[in-house]
């Protein structure tokens, strides 16, 4: 089957899934614009793993109905075709494996007509570390941490409290005693100040020992692992790359960090979250303070005033969306995807629902909007040991839901869906009076 310009790959998942022998799924995907017979494989990664090969030596882009597999799919494409173009998505615990799965056709066939959609390029900035990586805790659990570090990293060890600590019988890491007052910058380029700041000294024998402390030191590094189970360093500290922060004791989540610090030395690409337009900014104009929403919003202090304008620092932003979800002018907009893929996405997902019957078949479809970390993991969870999805509600990823505003649910809205539902992960309970705000204005407008 094609669709789009691109060749779709449909796996039944071992008939877990109940799609017959695929005659009904190709109907209702030619009734949206598909083009040929749905081609059903059973078991696409293992016993017709052939199948996927001889596809990859086409010259058309592939769309594989798989996501649990896709490693295995991704390797086998390094090595016969590098060249080839493909993607995955996921039909399985969005629509078949459901109660409903039956009457699930249409939104399988919207599935993968949204998966047909081209996804546009973000704007990115370049970001290096060179690996100096500061370790602030307490306990032995900081000095372990520091240790396993320092072959990866260039590491400085401080300690806000070292009364617990067996002085290292070699000095793997420069270890100092202090607490950090502030800490400002981002990832590659981070600064702390330190009062009680005092090098360890070399003849300390049971317990550590420092020289004579001085306040207000200042140091810089590029990654900041904080085991100091104390308050966090930054606001909006989760969206702020290279600070990596653990409970000292849960062994776990301690050497969950360590391993992600491990790999932030070298030259990276980080999204170019939001566009912004100052030409129609309305937050002031000859010094006269008008729009503050994105500022009043904006978790990670990324936004700062500039005049008339506002200025956003690419490397503080976390990527929540916040600020184009509430900008009444459009001078800020989200772009990771850029926006007219997202509304591409909607338009092509939903009037390929209707024109496959879905209303039919299942009712007026209900978008459920989630990211696409803890809503996916919840979908999963949903169709493996619940009822899943009901055949009219399908789900859509963003990369956060907090992006949100009246633009997309209006989109959607005029697009076909009768509802639009949104799930929020709980590590986004403190981001959502934004969120709130631009569904009563959407409700307000219908």
């Amino acid at each position: 089957m094609e669709w789009g310009g691109k060749r779709v790959l449909v796996c039944d998942c071992e008939k877990s899934m109940p799609m017959g022998e695929g005659e009904k799924l190709a109907k209702a995907c030619q009734m949206a614009g598909a083009k040929g017979d749905a081609e059903l494989n059973t078991q696409l990664c293992r016993a017709q793993l052939g199948n996927f090969q001889a596809a990859l030596i086409g010259d058309k882009p592939l769309a594989v109905a798989c996501t649990q597999e896709a490693p295995l799919f991704s390797e086998i494409q390094a090595e016969d075709n590098p060249l080839q173009q493909i993607s995955f998505f996921n039909i399985r615990e969005n629509a078949g494996w459901s109660k409903d799965a039956k009457s699930a056709t249409a939104k399988m066939a919207a599935l993968i007509a949204e998966a047909t959609v081209e996804t546009k390029p973000t704007p990115g900035v370049t970001v290096t570390s060179e690996g100096i990586c500061l370790v602030y805790g307490r306990s032995m659990a900081a000095l372990e941490a520091a240790k396993q570090l320092a072959g990866p990293l260039d590491v400085t060890l401080l300690l806000e409290d070292s009364d617990d600590i067996i002085p290292p019988r070699t000095m793997d890491v420069p270890i100092f005693r202090g607490k950090i007052t502030t800490a400002k910058g981002h990832f590659g380029s981070f600064g702390v100040n330190v009062d009680g700041y005092a090098p360890a000294q070399p003849s300390s024998k049971d317990n550590l020992s420092f020289d004579p402390p001085r306040n207000n030191a200042f140091a810089e590094c590029d990654v900041i692992l904080d085991l100091s189970g104390g308050d966090p360093l930054f606001p909006a500290h989760d969206k702020r790359d290279g600070y990596l922060r653990a409970d000292p004791k849960d062994p776990v989540a301690v050497q969950k960090a360590i391993m992600q610090a491990a790999d932030l030395a070298g030259e990276f690409e980080k999204p170019r979250y939001v566009k912004y337009n100052a030409d129609i900014c309305a937050h002031g104009r000859s010094t006269k303070v008008g729009c503050t929403r994105c500022l009043d919003v904006c978790p990670a202090s990324a936004i700062q005033p500039n005049g008339d304008k506002v200025s956003i620092d690419p490397h503080l932003c976390g990527g929540c969306g916040l600020c184009a979800s509430v900008c009444p002018t459009g001078a800020a907009t989200y772009q990771f995807p850029p926006v007219e893929t997202v509304f591409e996405r909607l338009r092509t997902l939903l009037v390929a629902y209707r024109a496959a019957g879905g209303v039919a078949q299942a009712g007026e479809a209900v978008l459920l909007v989630h990211d696409e970390r803890s809503g996916e993991e919840i979908i999963s969870l949903m169709a493996r040991y619940g009822r899943g999805l009901p055949a009219n509600v399908i789900p859509f990823p963003l990369n956060e839901v907090t992006q949100v505003g009246i633009d997309f649910l209006a989109t959607a809205l005029a697009y076909g869906a009768a509802q639009v539902a949104l799930l929020v992960g709980q590590e986004k309970r403190d981001d959502l009076e934004a969120l709130r705000s631009q569904i009563e204005l959407a409700e307000t407008v219908m």
